[in-house]
C-alpha cells in the first residue's frame, strides 16, 4: 500500500477522471492565516478543499474529533468523492495536516487507494508546476463514510494502557509543550503529557523540501526518541493531527500495530481527573 506519491507521479496523473485531489491544510488555533482563502488563491488544478477545520463531530467538547459518519459521507460526496476514487491528500501547513485527511479516508473506509502528497503544496510550487485559483464545484460522489474505530483509541484505551502498559504511546508535539515548559495554545488547557509516554516531534521527521524521511533515517527519528518498534504504539499530539504524521511514517516502516488516540492532548489535558507529567520522558 503505497502511503506516499511524488510530486511527479502527480504531474503526470492530472486530468484523470478516477482521481480526486483534496486540500487538507489546517493550522494551529492562533494562527493568522485561513486555509480556505489561501485554497481559493492558489491550489493544485482539480483539487477541492477538504475544509479540515470543520470535519469535526460538533456534539463533541473536545476539539477535532472524528465527525459522524453522515456529516463525513456529506462531506466526501460533495467534493466529489466516489466508492472506487484514487484520492490524493495535500495540505500547504507547517502542520503537515495532509496526514489527518489521509487517515480519516481510511478510518472511514474511503482510502483503500488514499495517499499524500510527499512535500505538498510547498515542494509543488518549488519546482514551478501549475496552480489554479477559486473554488470549483465537482460532481456529487457516491462514498459512503462507515468509522472503523478499531483503529481509533479513546481516553478510556489510554487510561487502560496506563495499567497494562501494552502499548507504547507517542506524543507527536514539540518538545517544550511535551515537557509543559510552553503553554498550550488552547486556554485553559494543562501542561505535559500522559505518563510514561515519549516524545517525537512531528517536524522532526521532515526533508528540508517538505518531503518525509524515508528508510533508515526515518526509522533512526523513531529510535532517538526511545520508540519500541517491537511493541504496539498509539500516537497522540495536541488534537490528533499531527500523531496521524507519526502513524503514517510508522506503517511506511511497515509497522502494522498503530492507532492513534484521536482526543489526544486537547482531551486528555482539559480533563482535570487524568494524571498529567511533566519533564522529559
Amino acid at each position: 500500500m503505497t502511503i506516499f506519491v511524488s510530486t511527479d507521479w502527480l504531474a503526470g496523473e492530472l486530468g484523470k477522471p478516477d482521481l480526486v485531489i483534496l486540500d487538507a491544510s489546517l493550522f494551529l488555533p492562533g494562527t493568522p492565516r485561513d486555509p480556505q482563502a489561501e485554497f481559493a488563491e492558489a491550489h493544485i488544478p482539480g483539487a477541492a478543499f477538504m475544509g479540515l477545520p470543520s470535519l469535526n463531530d460538533p456534539d463533541d467538547p473536545t476539539p477535532g474529533m472524528l465527525p459522524p459518519d453522515a456529516m463525513m459521507t456529506q462531506r466526501m460526496q460533495a467534493l466529489g468523492v466516489n466508492a472506487d476514487s484514487r484520492i490524493i491528500v495535500y495540505d500547504n501547513s507547517p502542520t503537515h495536516s495532509a496526514a489527518r485527511g489521509w487517515w480519516m479516508m481510511r478510518v472511514y473506509g474511503l482510502g483503500a487507494s488514499a495517499a499524500i502528497l510527499d512535500g505538498g503544496l510547498p515542494k509543488w510550487r518549488a519546482e514551478g508546476r501549475p496552480v489554479e485559483s477559486g473554488i470549483a464545484t465537482p460532481a456529487p460522489g457516491n462514498a459512503v463514510a462507515r468509522l472503523d474505530r478499531t483503529q481509533v483509541r479513546t481516553k478510556a484505551d489510554l487510561r487502560a494502557n496506563l495499567d497494562s502498559g501494552q502499548a507504547q504511546v507517542i506524543d507527536a508535539r514539540g518538545a517544550g509543550r511535551f515537557t509543559g515548559e510552553e503553554a498550550e495554545p488552547r486556554p485553559g488547557m494543562a501542561s505535559g503529557h500522559i505518563p510514561g509516554s515519549r516524545n517525537l516531534p512531528s517536524s522532526a521527521l521532515f526533508l528540508p523540501d517538505n518531503r518525509m524521511k524515508q528508510g533508515d533515517a526515518l526509522r533512526q527519528a523513531f529510535v532517538d526518541a526511545g520508540a519500541d518498534l517491537y511493541r504496539p504504539i498509539i500516537t497522540s499530539c495536541g488534537s490528533g493531527v499531527t500523531a496521524a504524521i507519526l502513524l503514517a511514517g510508522l506503517e511506511t516502516l511497515g509497522k502494522q500495530d498503530v492507532s492513534l488516540y484521536d482526543g489526544s492532548w486537547s482531551e486528555w489535558g482539559f480533563d482535570p481527573a487524568t494524571p498529567k507529567a511533566t519533564g522529559p520522558a
